[in-house]
């Protein structure tokens, strides 16, 4: 073995490893074929701008992938490579007809690995969402048709009948799994007359199936008879001690306050959710027969009555266990009155904080897949960041052009992890540039929420993380003897921007009374303070990282780990040169 040889082989098997240690989880998985010979995994991160990409295919010799506009290879985004006797080939090319395609003179591409066992060549690779490369195809949030082909040997030539095409929608995944046990039961209103209010918020505690053995519910489907009139749902499971079904006005009776932990939520403008194959949501078995309540949010600014209505929501479930049952925690500010929006403003930020230190009774850290964020009609913004030990990690999901008319329940695109201490805020952005007065949190459409529901696994018996601001401090703060005296001075005052600004800063700094509920009704209360937030991240073309960021440079079709390389190569070169 010569040194040359021995040196680039000893980079490809450095570069193999540092590339399998630092991929991202890839919670979403296809069948290119219908042999299922060609297999695709992926993942994304919106909030960094990337995602990453795994093909395993049933050859020893090239594989090749790509993003078309037509689902052939006339200016489709291609990416090719293999595995033969000198290590690996890899290269970035666009389509150009029905022949070889062309090198891109930009590789947008970051090998992660390349490897070849038992039969399978499988590749992963990462670009940016983004790519401002003129040979790249655009991945936005609609379907693209993906191609595929591949050889039986290393030399590139004509696949034959070894190609094809399918159509996905990458950040917009739903699988579409059809358990050769499936069912589904519907939860919905019964012939429910919808009053002439322009809120009203209707509660149905009702009885699911029973079930001798635990199941998995996996698909979330909505029935919306008055696509007009129905805003949003949420079921919720009920405590053990509820044990009567009933059906009146949410919010009106105390003693009927209860089931809060949260199963399945959907919003105005949303379809269907299901969740990742490896997850479901508990029902039966161990988990009891409890009872559910559905809550029905119906907006009706127009005021129409005699409207009957039998919304509600499909849920699918089978009897094949997934791995770890799934569960939601709704965080953010606490829905309760008080708390006023200036108007005048064009962004308001509001602030709800989530303490996980009492979230983890089981050890188990959070493996957060999914979230739906919450607000009304003055939300512009949501944003949930994510922090360890007072620093900032990133986010946990955003959304920085809020629509009260689409609001779904979104994949993060790859599962992140919440350790046990770890905080969540959510911060949300209001325009109340076109009110003349304050805008009050609360149920009502007219009022607002910022709230995120979290979805993750395992499971907990945790419904609520939420803050709210220690207002019986305000009146001091203001000057004020009480709190009629501060809520008249504040309804008074005229807001510009600079008072619109210290009174934002005010509600933020005051201290928080920090609250976490299960859904047997215990609560833990806590004090503390909310932080600051950073900036959102701006992703736009992709830029090559610098050596050691986690996404190694791919420079002449070889990655290397940069920081042991002049090491490693010293020792190779004095023992074998």
């Amino acid at each position: 073995m010569t040194c040359q040889v021995a040196v680039s082989v000893l980079i490809l098997l450095l570069a193999r490893e540092t590339g399998a240690q630092e991929a991202p989880l890839l919670p979403f998985r296809e069948h290119l074929d219908s042999d299922q010979l060609v297999t695709l995994r992926w993942g994304f991160d919106e909030v960094q701008g990337n995602i990453t990409f795994e093909l395993c295919v049933n050859t020893t010799g090239w594989i090749g992938f790509g993003l078309s506009p037509n689902g052939d290879m006339t200016g489709a985004d291609i990416i090719i490579g293999g595995v033969n006797s000198d290590g690996y080939y890899f290269g970035d090319y666009h389509g150009i007809g029905k022949e070889m395609p062309l090198l891109d003179q930009k590789q947008s591409y970051s090998l992660l690995s390349l490897t070849e066992a038992d039969g399978q060549t499988t590749m992963r690779v990462k670009r940016s969402i983004k790519s401002c490369d003129v040979d790249d195809h655009p991945i936005t949030e609609l379907p693209v048709k993906l191609i595929y082909a591949y050889g039986l040997t290393d030399d590139l030539g004509y696949h034959r009948k070894r190609r094809g095409t399918k159509e996905l929608n990458l950040l917009n995944y739903m699988p579409r799994t059809v358990p050769t046990s499936s069912h589904y039961f519907d939860m919905t209103m019964s012939n429910f007359t919808v009053p002439a209010k322009d809120t009203h918020y209707e509660c149905r505690v009702m009885n699911a199936p029973s079930f001798a053995e635990k199941h998995h519910i996996y698909r979330i489907e909505p029935l919306i008879e008055h696509v007009d009139l129905v805003h949003h749902m949420l079921l919720y499971t009920c405590p053990p001690h509820v044990n009567s079904t009933f059906q009146e006005e949410c919010y009106t009776n105390a003693d009927h306050n209860v089931c809060y932990q949260i199963i399945a939520a959907w919003g105005v403008g949303a379809g269907d959710f299901e969740v990742p194959e490896l997850v479901g949501f508990p029902i039966g078995g161990d988990e009891g027969d409890y009872l559910y309540r559905l809550e029905m949010h119906y907006n009706n600014p127009t005021l129409l009555a005699g409207r009957v209505d039998n919304s509600g929501l499909r849920l699918h479930y089978t009897s094949q266990l997934r791995t770890h049952d799934a569960g939601v925690i709704m965080a953010g500010l606490a829905v309760t009155g008080g708390y006023g929006i200036p108007p005048n403003a064009s962004s308001f930020h509001t602030y709800g904080m989530c303490d996980t230190s009492k979230l983890f009774e089981t050890g188990a850290d959070l493996q957060v897949f999914a979230a739906a964020l919450h607000t009304h009609l003055a939300g512009r913004k949501v944003r949930v960041g994510h922090y360890r030990d007072g620093k900032q990690l990133g986010f946990m999901a955003l959304e920085e052009h809020y629509n009260f008319e689409f609001q779904q329940v979104k994949n993060l695109g790859k599962t992140k992890t919440v350790e046990m201490g770890d905080t969540l805020l959510v911060e949300c952005t209001y325009d109340t540039s076109n009110r003349t007065g304050f805008s009050w949190t609360g149920f009502s459409t007219q009022n607002e929420m910022c709230l995120a529901f979290i979805f993750y696994y395992p499971a907990s018996n945790i419904s609520n993380c939420l803050s709210f601001p220690q207002l019986e401090a305000l009146p001091s703060v203001l000057g004020a003897s009480d709190m009629n005296e501060a809520y008249q001075m504040l309804t008074q005052k005229t807001w510009d921007e600079e008072t619109i600004m210290e009174y934002e800063k005010t509600l933020k700094d005051l201290p928080q009374y920090f609250m976490i509920a299960d859904k047997e009704e215990n609560v833990w209360r806590n004090m503390g303070n909310i932080t600051d937030m950073m900036a959102s991240p701006t992703p736009d073309c992709w830029r090559s990282p610098p050596p050691g960021s986690g996404a190694p440079n791919q420079s002449n079709m070889v990655q290397v780990c940069w920081p042991l390389l002049p090491l490693v190569l010293a020792l190779i070169y004095a023992l074998l040169c």
